[in-house]
Parts: structure tokens; sequence; C-alpha cells
């Protein structure tokens, strides 16, 4: 998305209520990087990985609005959610537990 094109008045607040909710996240893990996985007509997800290992994820009504607000973040984005942006991923009881349980049919 070139850095020219305007997004409606209303699509614009909503990029901008998630770029601060991007921030917050941010601010709260010492930095954080990005990846955004399209979803269909239900828009996008936008997975955040905080500099100490957490992460966390915000979800954006279109890939348009979810570029916009990562913009305004100003995280560094990654095309794909690969082995360098997986490897900072810190997981904890609770995941291990859930995998285990998928793996297990629970």
């Amino acid at each position: 998305m070139a850095d020219t094109q305007q997004l409606e008045p209303k699509a614009e607040r909503t990029a901008a209520r998630l770029a601060r909710q991007i921030g917050g996240f941010a601010k709260a893990h010492g930095g954080a990087e990005g990846q955004i996985a399209y979803l269909g007509q239900r828009g996008a997800r936008i997975v955040l990985v905080g500099e100490d290992g957490d992460w966390g994820d915000v979800f954006a009504p279109s890939m348009e609005i979810a570029g916009k607000a990562v913009e305004k973040a100003g995280i560094t984005v990654h095309e794909n959610f690969d082995g360098a942006l997986a490897a900072k991923v810190r997981t904890g009881p609770y995941e291990w537990k859930r995998m285990a349980g998928i793996q297990l049919g629970g």
C-alpha cells in the first residue's frame, strides 16, 4: 500500500485504534515484531511477538487496515511467520498443555 493512499474515515479510525493496541503491546514487551495473516472474509490477524518472547494478536477487518495499523505503530513486519520470528516466541505451560491435548484428541 502506498504511503499516499488514504483509507475511509471509519477505516482510518480502526487502523489508529489497532496501532495504539500494537504500540501498547510493544511498549509493554520491550518492542515487537509482527506478521499479518489473511483470514479471508473475516479480515486479517496481526500476530505480535515481543522482544521478551511474549506474544499476542489483534484482528483487523481487512488486510488494508492491518497494513495501515502496523505502519502507524512502526513495528517490523515479516512476510511469513518463519523460523527466525517463531524462535523468539516463549511458550509457557498453557501452550504446552494445549498442544499436548490437541495431539491426544483433547
